[in-house]
Order: structure tokens, then C-alpha cells, then sequence
């Protein structure tokens, strides 16, 4: 989606995980959902149009982005999600007081390697603080030495590598793109590794 007026657009990560969302639209309503690094937000909108409590989330430092969020959440009729500055790495104000959450959700978050680390710090403090939580996540494979394997271990983080055809994502207008070169795209889910969240 690709809005001229307001310079938004929907990066095929994002309509990957609102697939994702929608073929899993029953078990929603009530679920407690946090999109971090959300942006124009859709997976985040697609959870709270099918019931869920969302919340939505973007560098503190990016305030273009929390606009992004918020014009976003105005277009599509849900002017009371709320929108808060989290930046990742950051034990702030706003991450130690966010309500308990279900589901965090990041599409394409891991982009750039030097982020990575800071990334799975913030998800390791929200999936301590709710350890029944789970962290879905669509990103793009950009390089082949590309692997948060290593840090998952660290942060003793587990991940379930989710296929895209067993939710129907994996047709040529919802996980390509319009941009050069080829694209894959991947999806896993992220939780504590003690933890019994299935």
C-alpha cells in the first residue's frame, strides 16, 4: 500500500504478518497485543479491526513514525489505540509501565544487524514480564550470513519458524514485492525457552 499523500508505505513483511493475523482472526478478541517499530502499523490494525487490544509502538526518537502510527490508526477508525514511544535497548518509563501483553508483534524489525542485539534486549524484558507471551515476527532475508540464531541462545529465546504456505502467504502478491531484486520473506515466533507457551 502505497499512500502518495502521507508518504506511508506497506513493506511486504507487513502484509505477510496481517495474513498471519487474519487466518488467526478467531483467536484474537481480548488478546492483550503490542506491535513494536509499527510504523504505517497494519499488522497492529488488522489485530485490533479483528478484536484484539492493541497497542502500538515506535522509536521515541522517530517522532515522523509515531505520526505515521497515529495517522494510520485515524484512517482506519481506531483513533483510541493508543501509540507510545519505545525505543529498543531502552529500559524507559513507557516500557516498564505497558500493561501485561498476549502478542507482540514486528514486521520486518530485523533489518539492520546493528539493531539486532537492542531489538531482542526490549522483546527478552517484555517476554520476562509476560512469559506466556509469544513474539511474532516477519522479516526479510537480506543476506545470506544474515541469523539471530546466536542471540536468540544468548537471550534464551526460543523460535518456531513458521511456513508461509500453511497461511496461505506464500502467493506472489503477498510475499513479493514491487522493489529490485528477489525477496524471501520469513516468519518465526519468539518466546522464552522455559516457558511453556506453545
Amino acid at each position: 500500500v502505497l499512500d502518495s499523500q502521507y508518504g506511508m508505505y506497506v513493506w511486504p513483511c507487513a502484509v505477510v504478518l496481517a495474513q498471519y493475523l487474519w487466518v488467526h482472526r478467531s483467536s484474537l478478541p481480548g488478546k492483550r497485543v503490542l506491535e513494536v517499530g509499527a510504523g504505517v502499523s497494519l499488522p497492529g490494525v488488522v489485530a485490533a479491526k479483528c478484536g484484539a487490544e492493541v497497542t502500538l509502538s515506535d522509536s521515541e526518537e522517530l517522532p515522523q513514525c509515531l505520526r505515521i502510527c497515529r495517522r494510520s490508526c485515524l484512517m482506519n477508525h481506531l483513533p483510541h489505540v493508543p501509540v507510545i514511544g519505545l525505543t529498543w535497548g531502552r529500559i524507559s518509563p513507557e516500557l516498564l509501565s505497558l500493561a501485561p501483553v498476549d502478542i507482540i508483534l514486528g514486521s520486518d524489525v530485523f533489518f539492520d544487524p546493528k539493531d539486532f542485539e537492542d531489538i531482542l534486549t526490549t522483546i527478552y524484558f517484555l517476554l520476562e514480564k509476560n512469559p506466556h507471551a509469544q513474539f511474532w515476527t516477519t522479516y526479510q532475508v537480506r543476506s545470506a550470513d544474515w541469523s539471530i540464531e546466536a542471540l536468540l541462545c544468548k537471550w534464551k529465546l526460543k523460535n518456531i519458524h513458521v511456513p508461509l504456505h500453511s497461511f496461505s502467504a506464500d502467493k506472489e502478491h503477498l510475499a513479493s514485492s514491487s522493489l529490485p531484486g528477489r525477496h524471501t520473506i520469513e516468519m518465526m515466533i519468539i518466546s522464552l525457552a522455559q516457558s511453556d507457551g506453545t
